[in-house]
């Protein structure tokens, strides 16, 4: 296992590398940032080239990657064009979102493993049925539409929540959000989870258990389950990054200054520093995320040995 690791960690390098310097290719083709800070009157000369030499964008764009990621690896992950650190604004969005995602995650995992396992063990019948209609509704209405409509029906016509959540964020404002964040995922998961329980369920060794006379329950959580989560493990485990990654829509609705917040203002204000600087946190998250997925296979199977 430990030699596994130290394999894993040392492939993740690589692609670390790979993955800041595209996104850091792309953020810089995305437009002029200077001409952002001006307005919509043009900058003159002098200030421009003062802007330019001041946030060392007057380099080449391979001399600044290797600038930016040396700084990175020091902690310093730039200024953004406010003068504020990028740090500061991270320590701010990230708790938020980190909050945020857990709540989906929470929803995701609870809601959809169970709904799963239920259509699974009840293939053909009406709740199966009636699940898969409402996972589909559910994948196929955009999220914007989910959050505009339960924050006007919960929060401005029946009053039960705050329209918008305060700047604190705290857990019991984010529940709405959190489902509205995870609810194409939670159909996924419903799905995933069900197409594996109703496979399962003909297994040999299932059937063995039946036929030793175990309890329904015991066979359930304890042999189909536990051989069906794998598939679902991987869909969460990847989907922890894209969450966190992807809260941009959720969090401008109900107007929560998290990491989809910054990385929206950034990228309206053409602000280079602070868009690469969340994204290469999110990709580490995802390389994080995948890593435990990996080591999460040989704790459900323990047919699954790593060298």
């Amino acid at each position: 296992m430990g030699r596994y690791v130290i394999r894993r960690l040392l492939q993740m390098i690589p692609v670390f590398f790979g993955t800041t310097l595209l996104i850091f290719l792309m953020v810089n083709v995305m437009g002029d940032p200077i001409a952002g800070l001006c307005g919509d009157r043009q900058c003159d000369p002098a200030t421009a080239a003062q802007l330019r030499a001041e946030f060392g964008l007057d380099k080449p764009v391979w001399q600044q990657y290797l600038t930016y990621m040396g700084n990175v690896f020091t902690g310093d992950f730039g200024t953004a064009f406010n003068g504020q650190k990028v740090t500061e604004l991270m320590a701010t969005a990230f708790p938020i979102t980190i909050r945020l995602t857990l709540v989906a995650i929470v929803f995701e995992t609870v809601i959809g493993i169970s709904l799963g396992v239920v259509t699974g063990l009840r293939r053909g019948r009406p709740v199966d049925t009636t699940v898969l209609i409402l996972t589909l509704v559910v994948i196929s209405v955009p999220t914007f539409v989910t959050g505009l409509l339960l924050q006007l029906l919960l929060g401005v016509e029946w009053g039960v929540i705050k329209p918008s959540v305060s700047t604190e964020a705290p857990f019991d404002e984010l529940l709405v959000p959190g489902l509205v964040l995870a609810s194409v995922s939670l159909a996924y998961v419903t799905r995933l989870t069900r197409t594996s329980i109703a496979e399962n369920a003909r297994a040999d060794y299932v059937r063995t258990a039946v036929a030793k006379g175990l309890p329904r329950h015991r066979v359930v959580v304890r042999h189909l389950l536990r051989n069906s989560l794998i598939p679902v493990v991987t869909f969460i485990g990847t989907d922890v990054g894209a969450l966190m990654g992807g809260a941009i829509v959720t969090e401008r609705i109900f107007n929560i200054h998290g990491v989809g917040y910054q990385l929206y203002q950034g990228i309206l204000r053409q602000n280079s520093q602070t868009v690469v600087g969340f994204v290469t946190i999110l990709v580490l998250v995802f390389l994080a995320a995948n890593l435990i997925v990996d080591l999460l296979y040989a704790v459900l199977d323990p047919r699954i040995r790593y060298a």
